[in-house]
């Protein structure tokens, strides 16, 4: 068996798995996020460790897995935040996560020192203060006194692979999501962390997914339940791992979206894709030689979890599916939803914008609203598959994973947005989890290759674009467009 961890935004998935990549069981175990005003998004990284432990020991017990039948655990965890660590490897704040983005200053100090288009081309990403770099330099400036204990700065499996093996090291995926990393040479830049004024001793060594990191502490194993000696393999990003999870591995396998917290729509690529517009961003795949073209927005499942917190809260667990079914014959003609609750990244790269709804009338009710929120994440990500087949990658076909996947509402309102086939997979939620596992049976040796990846998900449902349907969205998209541009000057006013 093979136990893979997905430290993400809401918990830790954790999965057992047979050897050859095959989902047994999975489990998980939450942990909060500190939101607050000014960009705030803060974790501990101890109920991470805490997370990662107790979702161990009950995946054993559950499921009746005595410790030496595991022969591996591998990782996959949220990316582009600031784990901040003192000389002795203990965290000397709270983690700064992906979704904080209160270092705008701090970002347009480097794109001013780099120029923007050249830092894109060099990073693969727009410097931004959804990045790992612009953060650190944010608690340089405002902590000064937690900023002089800091010895080492890393991602969030980092933390986690570190704390069961002691060794702390990153790979390509999460190196390429910190704004620090110069993805042609493989290597953090010194350029970049020249203009930064940053120690490159901060970052830990750069190696392979694949790596076995260590082996299971004595001291882990008693926390775990697993046995001293067990495997570490290191994984990578929850991006990237979601592609291979879904059988993304070579240009030739399509593109895939993933509807969670955050939300994206990426492909696999032989290299970097540097779109023009700077609309797009490309990561380091887990696969070597392989790139993970992307287009990321902050707030795409989000933005469904905050509708349905703010409209059904009485429905409890329910709420996400009696607020889609609401949604499914609702008329929005005439309303909008921006989805920027978090800033943006994708398309705009805009930390000041915010979630708007634009054309309310009083007869629009629960359900309009709930369908507009489902439509704005869609147009905004039809605004990136545009880019996409802008830059020559053709976007006929998508697999949706992630939890929003679970919506068949969802699911056809991208197909007719998008103009593609969508298609569900088994993996929905699970694919960072079977990403991970792969890597771990590939780093451990009990597997040949990533392609395994292919075999391990079925299509469950297929979508396809209504071509009537798909004609209006692509006129209310332009509207859609048009609302955005007309409110950015005041979203940076009053978000300075």
């Amino acid at each position: 068996m093979i136990i893979a961890h997905d430290l993400g935004t809401t918990g830790d998935k954790a999965s057992l798995h047979e050897d050859g990549g095959r989902l047994v069981a999975a489990v998980t175990e939450r942990y909060g996020t500190r939101f607050a005003a000014g960009g705030v998004a803060e974790q501990d990284p101890a109920d991470w460790v805490r997370a990662v432990a107790a979702a161990t020991r009950r995946l054993l017990a559950e499921t009746g897995t005595a410790p030496d039948a595991v022969r591996a655990v591998s990782f996959s965890g949220q990316m582009m935040g600031a784990v901040l660590l003192d000389a002795a490897f203990r965290p000397v704040r709270p983690a700064l996560i992906w979704a904080d983005h209160r270092s705008t200053r701090q970002a347009d100090r480097l794109n001013e020192a780099l120029g923007a288009g050249d830092a894109y081309r060099l990073l693969g990403h727009r410097v931004h203060p959804t990045y790992s770099l612009a953060k650190i330099l944010w608690v340089r400036d405002h902590e000064p006194d937690v900023f002089a204990r800091v010895a080492h700065v890393c991602l969030a499996k980092d933390y986690a692979v570190h704390w069961l093996t002691g060794r702390l090291v990153t790979d390509p995926s999460d190196a390429s999501s910190t704004n620090a990393y110069d993805q042609r040479a493989g290597t953090w830049s010194d350029r970049v962390l020249s203009a930064a004024d940053l120690d490159p001793a901060l970052f830990p060594e750069i190696v392979p997914a694949t790596t076995v990191a260590g082996e299971l502490s004595a001291e882990r194993a008693a926390e775990t339940g697993l046995r001293p000696g067990t495997p570490v393999v290191l994984g990578g990003g929850d991006g990237p791992l979601a592609a291979l999870g879904a059988g993304i591995i070579d240009p030739s396998d399509g593109a895939y979206a993933y509807l969670g917290s955050s939300s994206w729509i990426s492909l696999s690529a032989a290299e970097p894709l540097h779109d023009p517009a700077m609309r797009t961003m490309t990561f380091d795949h887990v696969v070597p030689g392989r790139y993970v073209p992307t287009a990321t927005m902050q707030a795409g499942g989000a933005s469904l979890e905050w509708a349905a917190d703010v409209l059904r809260p009485e429905a409890g667990e329910r709420r996400f599916e009696e607020l889609t079914a609401e949604a499914a014959d609702a008329d929005t003609a005439g309303l909008y939803f921006l989805p920027h609750l978090l800033g943006e990244r994708s398309p705009y790269w805009n930390a000041a914008a915010r979630g708007v709804f634009l054309g309310l009338a009083r007869h629009h009710g629960r359900a309009e609203m709930a369908r507009a929120v489902l439509e704005g994440v869609a147009f905004n990500l039809l605004t990136c598959v545009l880019a996409f087949r802008e830059a020559g990658h053709p976007v006929d076909r998508v697999d949706a994973i992630g939890g929003g996947a679970a919506s068949d509402l969802w699911l056809q309102i991208l197909a007719d947005a998008w103009g593609a086939t969508v298609r569900r997979r088994t993996v929905e939620e699970e694919a960072n989890s079977l990403g991970a596992a792969i890597t771990g049976a590939v780093g451990a040796g009990l597997v040949p290759g990533f392609e395994v990846a292919r075999d391990l998900s079925e299509v469950t449902a297929e979508f396809a674009p209504d071509p009537a349907r798909h004609a209006a969205y692509r006129e209310r998209h332009a509207s859609f467009l048009d609302a955005y541009r007309r409110l950015e000057p005041w979203f940076e006013r009053e978000n300075p």
